[in-house]
């Protein structure tokens, strides 16, 4: 047999172990199953569980047997409702809400069952000892106290019929009618809801996304020039070092860097100005996705709204309590469903799955050069053998941030002055004493000479 839905070719033999093998041929774009399964066809162990079946016809289901891999946790800020794509969320809630409706359907006509089946049971038990009791040698207050046992299991099983009819013909069509008029379809594109909500979401979303690919392509193009200026800013360095190379040749390689800075300043002015046509665009952004987001809000509360009606109605038929410890339980119930807010239940999916959720922001990155690894075997030998000392030291401005990792290393913020008491070594590293007094290492391309 041969299925094909979604990109997926399933493929399954029987074994002589009565097993189904499925064949993943084709896999959607995000793969969710391993290439293969044994799936048992005994029906007699199979969990209750809908989300743990592969629908292979509309009569067969099978449990797949294969855990599924757990998807790694991703960060909340770029899982945020303003990042592209992530509105589908809010799109998809509709069919959520219209799932909800026939579960909770199933689920009230299944009590509905079980309400009927209490009540014939109630009905068989009291006929069965009323006529044994009839029989019996018992007379006066005794007997007419055991036979008023009889009497209100009578009425408690004609009480829990009537709640079991009312469940399956009131509750039952009641919320059947409205989820059909709540729900309506569109041709071809499932229900109209999502499909207007997709299409002005998607509409909404579509020039801040382009904004934001470019202004991420600028931010790449930017970072790279950093480390071109950088990789030229060491090879000037060298070369000013190098007593035997030409005066032309070392002004070629200073031109060559000027150029590079050139056009490491042109590309940083692209990218901000980028980030100003992104931060500019962003309020009109946020009031139309936000406008978008209000109105699918507005028809969930309704729901929530109808669904909370639905189950305090259900209450009612339910409610039969006539001791304390069954009374109880009742208002325990009752408390429970008239704690159903529409405005939390609201608030807590806009800060999980709405406008609340936060965000990162487009915003400057600054390239940080990085920091070249420390030998401190050579750099110890070196000290052995003696490292010019300079009297009184030079001041320097830290150019970013940096936190040792060692104990001789320095830390120090963007901004900080400091002294320099050693010229910078072979590895890239000087050492320096803090307004502190702290003395230790620290990369030299971390700091310029102040004036």
């Amino acid at each position: 047999m041969r299925k094909s839905a979604c990109c997926m070719h399933i493929t399954f033999c029987r074994s002589p172990t009565c097993c189904i093998i499925i064949n993943v041929a084709c896999l959607p774009i995000k793969a969710l199953f391993p290439s293969s399964f044994c799936i048992p066809t005994s029906r007699a162990t199979l969990p209750y569980n809908t989300n743990s079946y592969l629908l292979l016809s509309e009569t067969d289901t099978f449990p797949i047997m294969a855990s599924l891999p757990k998807e790694p946790a991703q960060d909340a800020k770029k899982q945020s409702f303003w990042m592209p794509g992530n509105y589908v969320r809010t799109v998809h809630r509709t069919e959520q809400s219209f799932q909800a409706c026939n579960d909770i359907v199933a689920c009230f006509m299944e009590r509905a069952k079980v309400e009927k089946q209490y009540a014939q049971q109630l009905s068989q038990w009291s006929s069965k000892w009323k006529t044994i009791v009839d029989s019996r040698p018992l007379y006066g207050s005794l007997m007419r106290a055991w036979q008023c046992f009889f009497t209100s299991t009578e009425r408690l099983s004609a009480l829990h019929s009537s709640i079991s009819q009312s469940l399956m013909t009131e509750e039952g069509t009641r919320v059947k009618t409205w989820q059909k008029e709540i729900f309506p379809k569109k041709l071809f594109c499932g229900f109209r809801e999502s499909h207007d909500n997709n299409t002005s979401f998607s509409r909404a979303q579509k020039p801040w996304s382009k904004k934001t690919m470019k202004l991420e392509k600028a931010r790449v193009a930017y970072h790279k020039s950093c480390q071109r200026e950088q990789t030229a800013l060491d090879k000037e360095k060298q070369a000013n070092g190098n007593t035997e190379m030409s005066p032309e040749k070392k002004q070629k390689i200073t031109e060559a860097r000027e150029k590079i800075t050139e056009e490491k300043e042109k590309s940083r002015d692209r990218y901000e100005k980028m980030l100003e046509d992104v931060t500019s665009y962003t309020p009109r952004y946020m009031e139309e996705m936000e406008a978008i987001f209000e109105l699918s809000q507005e028809e969930e509360r309704k729901r929530i709204s109808f669904l909370k009606q639905t189950f305090l109605s259900i209450h009612r038929h339910l409610d039969i309590t006539n001791n304390e410890s069954v009374k109880v339980v009742y208002s325990e119930l009752h408390n429970t469903l008239m704690s159903i807010s529409e405005q939390d239940d609201l608030k807590w999916w806009k800060n999980n799955h709405g406008p609340g959720m936060p965000t990162d922001w487009p915003k400057i990155e600054e390239w940080v050069p990085p920091v070249k690894k420390l030998n401190r075997k050579k750099r110890d030998q070196k000290r052995k053998e003696g490292q010019p000392v300079m009297i009184g030291g030079v001041k320097v401005r830290a150019l970013y941030d940096y936190v040792g990792e060692e104990g001789d290393e320095l830390s120090f913020k963007a901004g900080e002055v400091f002294l320099k008491v050693e010229e910078e070594d072979d590895q890239g590293w000087c050492r320096g004493v803090l307004d502190g007094g702290k003395e230790g290492f620290y990369p030299a391309n971390y700091v310029e000479v102040t004036e």
